[in-house]
Parts: C-alpha cells; sequence; structure tokens
C-alpha cells in the first residue's frame, strides 16, 4: 500500500508553489528584458543632457558621467519610478541644465530668447552698416575732389604732384 499523504499537507504544499510563483511573477525585469521599460529608459536618456559633453544627450554621450546618469535612470525605472518622478529626481540633483529642453522660467529666459535676440541684433548691425555705407558712397563730390578725380582718369596725376 502506498502511503497517502494527508490531504492538509498537500493543499499546504499547493499553496507554497502558488506563493512562490506569485511572489515570483511580481519581481520587476531588468530594463534590458523588458520593452516597455527599456522605451521608457531611451526616451528619458534622450531628454537629459550630459553634463560633461553639454550638447549631447547621455544617450549619445560616452562620458562617464553619463553612463551613469544612464544607470540611474535605469535603476529608478527597475524601481518602478513614473517619468516624472526621474525627471524631478534629476533636476533636484543636478539643475535644471540637465534637461535637453529646459523649461521656459525666469532664469532660462536669456537660453530661451538668446539666439533670437542675436539675430536680431545681427540684423540690426548689418541694416546700420549698409546705411553708413551708402551715404558714404553716394555723398556729392567737392569741385576739388572732381578735378582731382578727373586728373587721375586722364593721367594728369603725376604732372600735379
Amino acid at each position: 500500500m502506498t502511503a497517502r499523504l494527508p490531504r492538509w499537507i498537500a493543499v499546504l504544499a499547493l499553496a507554497a508553489t502558488l506563493g512562490v510563483r506569485a511572489v515570483h511573477a511580481a519581481e520587476a525585469l531588468p530594463t534590458e528584458q523588458d520593452p516597455v521599460a527599456q522605451a521608457r529608459a531611451v526616451k528619458l536618456e534622450g531628454e537629459l543632457r550630459c553634463l560633461v559633453c553639454q550638447n549631447q544627450t547621455i544617450a549619445e554621450s560616452n562620458a562617464e558621467l553619463a553612463v551613469d546618469l544612464r544607470r540611474q535612470v535605469r535603476e529608478q525605472i527597475a524601481a518602478g519610478r513614473s517619468d516624472a518622478e526621474i525627471i524631478d529626481y534629476m533636476t533636484a540633483r543636478y539643475g535644471d541644465f540637465v534637461l535637453y529642453r529646459p523649461p521656459l522660467k525666469a532664469i532660462t529666459l536669456l537660453l530661451w530668447a538668446g539666439p533670437a535676440l542675436l539675430v536680431v541684433l545681427g540684423g540690426w548691425l548689418l541694416l546700420r552698416i549698409v546705411r553708413e555705407r551708402r551715404a558714404v558712397d553716394t555723398a556729392p563730390l567737392s569741385e576739388a575732389d572732381r578735378a582731382r578725380a578727373e586728373a587721375l582718369l586722364r593721367g594728369d596725376a603725376e604732372k600735379r604732384a
């Protein structure tokens, strides 16, 4: 005869097996294995500036700090933080400069308006220079200047000098 396990032991074994599976299913997948988390990480890494390179996102940069920031982003995604929480964490730690597109604030107004101001200033300066040259070029010649110019054209300059 085979020995039968008491029913309560079988129920406990089944519950333990199901509990282990439920705990295992609740574990977060690493970012590389979770396509949704991977897409979030790539999106966030494209919004953050490398503080060393300054003209690249942390996704594009190979600087040590960029690698560290990418790791931090992925760790926070794995911890279950939202995109807004991750951005807030990075800006609290590194300031608005870490954002590749900083928000429009009083402190960043020059950053946003600077290029437009330079274009307007350059256009104004160019217009002023052109107007001054036209004013000089179109000024009438005095009689003495006109006579000297005619003498130069005829080749009489050497005789007059």
